[in-house]
């Protein structure tokens, strides 16, 4: 009795020692299952639709990843609306950030509530409202659905991520490094581009890239006002009726080092940047 009560006991300090990580290689795995998937079936060698796996693996995909009619065009569209409004949200975030960080005006409070309600707002919400006002209101002066309201609806849901990442990084700037600059006779446009700018980039790089990520990957929004213009997303999302092409899992497959590329350039720089301070 003994024996068994001592393994017993063993057995439950093992788990309770062993649980979290037990718990967090379950979650990775259902992560990263669906990746598996697309990686897998980038390599499937279908003849009609690529949804089952056909036990043939090749590699013609990947020797043409636009050999599917159309996912190149849309994989463009795709990159030519996120570059487009990231530059367009992270301009005009910055200086929203800037604005609400270190102004002060009437209706602030009012302001800063107000920018957080695209991110509480559910999509489809927004979509369908967007749509409403380009058909109601910019058809009439001649903006069909299309690439531009495409672009505008990114900016509009993007806005509110560049504001609130820029602003936090504004606020955990230290005040007495300002202070210090206009102690040196530094004026205040060469105090905000000595100071400041260098201060906050980290913040809007990261503003950046979190919209470019938004932008690229939208599906319900782009859907409601990309009239004719199809993006990769929603091109992915109208190709599974009928198979989604191989050709899609193999640009996901790179979209995904792309990204994986550039986390693991961002955690080297990051590591290198106190060595370099010192």
């Amino acid at each position: 009795m003994s024996g068994g009560s001592s393994r017993s006991s063993s057995a439950r300090r093992w788990v309770a020692d062993h649980v979290v990580v037990l718990v967090s290689v379950l979650v990775l795995a259902y992560l990263l299952l669906p990746v598996a998937y697309v990686v897998v079936f980038s390599f499937n060698g279908y003849t009609r639709s690529n949804i089952a796996w056909s036990g043939r693996p090749t590699l013609d995909h990947w020797r043409d990843p636009c050999g599917a009619p159309g996912v190149c065009e849309a994989l463009g569209t795709s990159l030519e609306v996120g570059l487009a409004t990231t530059v367009l949200v992270t301009t005009l975030g910055t200086m929203m950030a800037l604005a609400l960080a270190r102004g002060r005006f009437r209706g602030r409070q009012a302001v800063e509530a107000l920018v957080l309600l695209p991110m509480a707002t559910p999509e489809v919400v927004l979509g369908a409202s967007l749509l409403t006002i380009f058909v109601q209101g910019f058809t009439r002066v001649g903006l069909e659905l299309g690439w531009w309201t495409v672009v505008l609806s990114h900016v509009m849901f993007c806005l509110s991520f560049v504001v609130v990442t820029v602003r936090a990084r504004l606020e955990s700037l230290d005040p007495g490094l300002e202070e210090a600059a206009a102690d040196l006779y530094a004026g205040p446009a060469a105090t905000f581009w000595r100071v400041t700018v260098p201060g906050v980039l980290p913040g809007v790089v990261a503003a950046a890239l979190l919209c470019f990520a938004l932008s690229i990957d939208d599906v319900i929004i782009t859907t409601f006002v990309s009239g004719e213009v199809a993006t990769f997303p929603t091109y992915v999302y109208t190709a599974y009726l009928r198979g989604i092409p191989a050709e899609a899992n193999v640009i996901g497959v790179l979209m995904l080092l792309a990204a994986v590329a550039c986390a693991v350039a961002a955690r080297l720089l990051g590591g290198r940047l106190p060595s370099t301070e010192r």
